[in-house]
C-alpha cells in the first residue's frame, strides 16, 4: 500500500538543476598541443596548394606542347579555391565563433 508522502513527492516537480559553466580558458598544455597540430595542418595545406598549382601548370604546359585541349582552367580554379580556403580558415573561424 502506498503512503500519502509518496503521492506528495510525485506531485511536486523538482527544481531545475544548475547548468554548469566551465569557462572559456583551456589548459596551457592542451593549448600548446592544439596550436602545434594546427600549425602542422596549416603548413601541410599550404604545401599541398603550392604542389597543386605546380602540377596543374606542368599539365597545362605538357598539353599545350602536345596540342591537346582539356579542362585545366577548371582544375586550376579548384586548386586556387582550395588555397584561398586554407589561407582564410583561421580568420573565418575566428569571425564566426568570436
Amino acid at each position: 500500500m502506498l503512503t500519502p508522502h509518496l503521492f506528495q513527492a510525485a506531485a511536486v516537480p523538482p527544481g531545475p538543476a544548475p547548468v554548469p559553466n566551465p569557462g572559456r580558458g583551456a589548459p596551457g598544455e592542451l593549448t600548446q598541443k592544439v596550436d602545434t597540430v594546427l600549425g602542422i595542418a596549416a603548413w601541410a595545406g599550404t604545401a599541398a596548394g603550392v604542389a597543386g598549382v605546380l602540377i596543374t601548370g606542368a599539365m597545362m604546359a605538357i598539353s599545350l606542347k602536345r596540342g591537346e585541349s582539356s579542362e585545366h582552367m577548371g582544375r586550376l580554379g579548384m586548386v586556387l579555391a582550395g588555397c584561398v580556403l586554407v589561407a582564410t580558415a583561421g580568420p573565418l573561424v575566428s569571425f564566426v565563433f568570436a
